[in-house]
């Protein structure tokens, strides 16, 4: 499954989750099939970074999460501006993201978020729960950019 580009991936899994979304919406509201769909998103972007984390064989840091970053700007599925990348901190916008751009086009723009965006922080619980992220913006939602930061948490 590592050969297939997240952002085709990404398609495939809106495809039939769109029909989900249509069917929960049918039988229970679209606020239940929203907290599903995000349910079922967060669940597999834990599993995932826990894979990944698994394969590496330590506690992942931040320069590992930085060699894995590929994966989701394989094919040019985003356009990244680095602002900072350490051990500790790493600190990029994205400026161009084509995960927003396919689901405006699937008319899924308004659940992108779900799909995609929310998977992030997700991701770091099962990567590496000493990774924290912070976004205060995405383009999915309108913004001009993504601004990721994240940060090993300190110990206490």
């Amino acid at each position: 499954m590592n050969d297939v580009p997240i952002l085709l991936r990404r398609r495939i899994e809106a495809m039939i989750l769109k029909h989900v979304l249509d069917v929960i919406t049918e039988r229970s509201g679209r606020e239940e099939a929203e907290a599903v769909i995000g349910a079922a998103c967060s669940k597999s972007a834990i599993e995932q970074g826990a894979m990944l984390a698994e394969e590496l064989g330590h506690a992942p840091d931040l320069t590992d999460f930085a060699a894995i970053q590929p994966n989701w700007t394989r094919e040019d599925a985003l356009r990244i501006e680095t602002l900072e990348m350490s051990e500790e901190k790493m600190d990029f916008n994205v400026v161009k993201c084509r995960y927003a751009e396919m689901y405006q086009e699937m008319g899924l723009g308004d659940i992108g978020h779900l799909l995609s965006c929310n998977r992030d922080g997700d991701f770091c619980i099962g990567y590496n729960p000493e990774i924290e992220m912070t976004r205060t913006q995405t383009i999915m939602k309108g913004a001009s950019h993504c601004d990721f930061r994240y940060r090993m948490k300190k110990e206490a």
